[in-house]
């Protein structure tokens, strides 16, 4: 074997490692694709995260400036009601939409 053949030798195997690690390795192809995917994921809740923050100063603006926002609120939340009104529960029960008793409802 001359120095020519071993020179060789080592060249092919220097450059079967060097594609290994392109292609498999740490900071190889596979792991980018890998990091790019989570790179997306991350930037989607990123957005979506921006988004509920816009809505959430949206309205906390409101409840600090806008009383019937803050009435809309106390009524939905917490169920009040003014004095001149009846609040009604309507159940996804089939015997109270029809007007029957509670207690029917139940049984």
């Amino acid at each position: 074997m001359t120095y020519k053949h071993i020179l060789l030798g080592v060249s092919i195997a220097l450059n079967i490692v060097l594609a290994w690690n392109l292609i498999w390795g740490e900071q190889g192809f596979v792991a980018y694709k890998s990091l790019e995917q989570e790179f997306m994921v991350l930037n989607d809740r990123i957005d979506s995260l921006s988004k509920k923050n816009i809505a959430l100063s949206r309205e906390i603006k409101l409840l600090q400036t806008d009383d019937k926002y803050i009435e809309q609120m106390i009524r939905k939340r917490l169920n009040f009601v003014k004095d001149n009104e009846i609040w009604y529960i309507f159940s996804g029960e089939p015997g109270l939409r029809d007007g029957g008793d509670l207690n029917e409802a139940k049984n």
